[in-house]
């Protein structure tokens, strides 16, 4: 389950209960819910499950 995402820098840190570190990646935050968290870079928007793997991409 996803708490938090944060934006600090260039990179997405992504928390979870007990403000355990889930995941980080490069880019801008774009949103995020309980389960995904949506980061942009460039010119598409990635979405990743609570475990960092990446489950949709589109452009914007």
């Amino acid at each position: 389950m996803i708490t938090v995402a944060v934006q600090k820098g260039s990179y997405v840190y992504v928390y979870g209960e007990g403000n355990k570190h889930l995941f980080s990646r490069e880019g801008t935050l774009y949103g995020f819910t309980s389960t995904t968290v949506s980061v942009r870079r460039g010119n598409t928007i990635f979405t990743y499950d609570n475990k960092g793997c990446q489950i949709s991409s589109h452009l914007v």
